[in-house]
């Protein structure tokens, strides 16, 4: 009799999940998390509202006040949004109606793993251009797999994670041109670079721009994104996301952190920004590290120790990074999120201490 384990696609039982190891400390910087909570402000709001609506009831099967404030937030017509689940249930939906067998994504590694890792449950080939050596995007590269190979669909997380780097507008312009499949922008973290792809929605179809809640937002508990496209696209991707995707008290959340962003969430943005750059100059100035500059809320660094004691090291001082040695380019590297400035000078009295220890 047939295993009714041998009904799971080999592909996948080939696969390792996507995980993060349960690790736990005081100081918490490996998820690129806004270090600072949800302002008070917008928790009461929500909290507000949400005491006046009927719990039993579903929420809006489209959800158009949110939409409509997203389009005035975003600066996109309201008809070419999706808002989801976090913008990982969104990436999920638009590979889902573009990618199977004989289908090719082409993505930048090293780079989010859940791209490479949708795309092969779902039965496409992966394609991949590297970084540089300076882990920033080789546009030569890009251009030259999508000339010879022709993708279906090319994903570029900008700014990128785990790297920080971006991809300059000319550079975007000149992939938007020369592709015939879709152009994916995942800009989860745009708002620490102060730039964006969407104004080039309007000039070119097959742009996609992804966007989330989780980080600048300081909503990651909530789990809300956004996709943004043409309405045509939209209409097609939107086929694959589930009913009622996105619960009301996200939803609300969501518009609310809408309303307040300028008073409550970008002066937070500015610090965190702000942070990083002292966090790098900081870095800068330890021996045996190396730290890569970054557009994002987090910056990976180059260490003479293995990432692995590194990190050990400091999760025994109640300090938590990330590992990412196992991604490609990246075998002497960990990555750390910004922090709040206490947080960070903990970070860098550690590292100083580590590396001091190593170098007697």
């Amino acid at each position: 009799m047939k295993r009714v384990f041998d009904i799971i696609k080999p592909v996948v039982r080939d696969l390792k999940p996507y995980s993060l190891r349960p690790d736990r400390a005081s100081i918490k910087i490996n998820q690129n998390e806004n270090p600072w909570d949800a302002p008070a402000r917008i928790k009461e709001e929500t909290l507000r509202r949400m005491t006046q609506r009927q719990w039993s009831r579903y929420p809006d099967f489209v959800p158009q006040e949110l939409q409509e404030k997203l389009a005035e937030f975003a600066g996109w017509t309201s008809r070419g949004i999706i808002a989801g689940n976090g913008s990982n249930e969104l990436i999920q939906a638009l590979l889902m109606v573009t990618i199977g067998e004989g289908k090719r994504v082409l993505i930048c590694e090293p780079t989010f793993a859940l791209y490479r890792q949708i795309t092969t449950i779902l039965g496409g080939e992966i394609l991949s251009a590297p970084l540089t050596r300076e882990l920033t995007f080789d546009l030569k590269a890009i251009m030259g797999a999508i000339r010879m190979f022709r993708p279906d669909v090319t994903i570029i997380c900008s700014p990128n994670n785990p790297t920080g780097c971006v991809l300059a507008e000319n550079d975007l312009r000149a992939l938007l041109s020369e592709s015939v499949g879709l152009v994916v922008i995942d800009e989860a973290y745009h708002e620490f670079a102060r730039q964006s792809a969407v104004s080039l929605l309007s000039d070119y179809s097959n742009l996609i721009v992804l966007r989330t809640f989780s980080k600048a937002m300081a909503l990651a508990g909530l789990r809300v994104g956004y996709l943004l496209a043409s309405p045509e696209l939209t209409t097609e991707i939107r086929k694959a996301v589930l009913p009622y995707n996105l619960n009301a008290f996200s939803r609300t959340a969501a518009e609310v952190a809408i309303e307040l962003y300028q008073t409550e969430l970008q002066p937070l943005v500015n610090k965190i920004i702000d942070e990083r750059d002292r966090l790098f100059a900081s870095l800068s100035q330890i021996k045996g590290l190396t730290p890569v500059c970054s557009q994002a809320n987090f910056m990976v660094v180059r260490s003479e120790i293995t990432p692995r004691t590194v990190f050990d090291e400091l999760l025994r001082r109640d300090i938590l990074i990330r590992d990412v040695s196992n991604y490609p380019m990246l075998k002497d590297y960990f990555r750390v999120s910004v922090g709040t400035p206490d947080e960070n000078d903990k970070l860098i009295a550690a590292l100083k201490e580590i590396c001091e220890e190593d170098n007697r």
